[in-house]
């Protein structure tokens, strides 16, 4: 009978030995698990689940609008200070958010994003690259242009292309007969145009058709107009 007792405790204490370190390794990877699925946050930025994208201008995971619910705000000159244009349109531009502290003229263009083009019109319903850039210049910078494109190429002062900053007109020769097409200089080398296949959108400088078609730039904006 003692015999039996002693086999019955060392069987005992084997099987808590081999026990323990299988809860020890449950508690382990259930730790693991949690910090994994812990929510990370940006500081000062806070959103609520229930909003949805539905701007003009798609860009996946960045809401859209002249405001953006969900979103804390602070100052727009640094990241945690940004709002969601600023957000949507440093990823359109690949320029730094930071960067774009223009509001006035992110909500322009957000507002026109995606309007057809229409030769002569002067509408979200359809418009042309020089009406587009002449509505442009008034609303965000103060300054009125010709009507023509052509005639808004004399405007001003003349740019390098190494020294465009926001606001400047670009001019291109898309036809034989000169000038004929116009946008405004953004950031980033890339510029805010009514195009004649997509309407208003943003395009590159350096795209080909863009590159080959350059004429020039004029610098046309008061020095103190832009709302920074």
């Amino acid at each position: 009978m003692r015999f039996i007792a002693f086999i019955t405790v060392i069987a005992l204490f084997s099987s808590c030995s081999s026990l323990k370190p299988a809860v020890n390794r449950q508690q382990s990877d259930g730790a693991t698990d949690q910090r994994n699925s812990s929510p990370q946050f940006i500081s000062h930025i806070t959103i609520n689940g229930s909003n949805t994208t539905t701007g003009k201008a798609a860009v996946t995971g960045v809401p859209s609008g002249n405001t953006v619910p969900g979103y804390a705000m602070n100052d727009n000159k640094t990241i945690e200070g940004s709002n969601g244009l600023q957000f949507k349109y440093a990823l359109m531009l690949d320029a730094p958010v930071e960067q774009l502290t223009n509001l006035k003229l992110l909500q322009y263009i957000d507002e026109w994003y995606g309007a057809h083009y229409r030769f002569g019109g002067n509408t979200k319903d359809g418009i042309d690259c020089s009406a587009f850039a002449g509505g442009l210049m008034a609303a965000v910078f103060g300054v009125g242009l010709p009507r023509m494109a052509k005639d808004q190429y004399n405007t001003g002062l003349r740019v390098k292309k190494d020294d465009l900053q926001e606001g400047d007109l670009v001019f291109f020769h898309t036809t034989r007969k000169g000038v004929s097409h116009v946008g405004v200089y953004v950031a980033n080398n890339k510029f805010v145009h009514a195009s004649l296949n997509y309407g208003v959108t943003i395009s590159d400088l350096n795209d080909p058709y863009y590159s080959r078609t350059y004429v020039g730039a004029r610098r046309a904006k008061l020095a103190d107009t832009t709302d920074r």
